[in-house]
């Protein structure tokens, strides 16, 4: 456990290797909550917005099997194609 104090402008740091396990480095926003029993500090991890354009082709999956038509998955066709109508 560490322990912290409050400058008089009531700033704190927290330790060096606290921050690097955390993966904290500079502009880090906390998150903080008081509680009955005193304070719980949160790291706040934002997730960076991406144009969904710019993953195009990102993933390429080998083709497997017969290439299908949409004649293939029409119920009608299937039947027809088994004599059944």
């Amino acid at each position: 456990m560490s322990t912290i104090t409050v400058s008089s402008k009531g700033q704190i740091v927290l330790p060096a290797g606290i921050r690097r396990r955390l993966g904290m480095g500079a502009g880090a926003k906390v998150e903080i909550v008081e509680e009955e029993d005193g304070l719980r500090l949160k790291v706040v991890r934002t997730v960076n917005r991406t144009d969904l354009t710019e993953l195009a082709g990102m993933v390429k999956a080998p083709s497997r099997g017969v290439r299908r038509r949409l004649e293939d998955f029409d119920p009608s066709a299937a039947l027809r194609k088994a004599g059944k109508t």
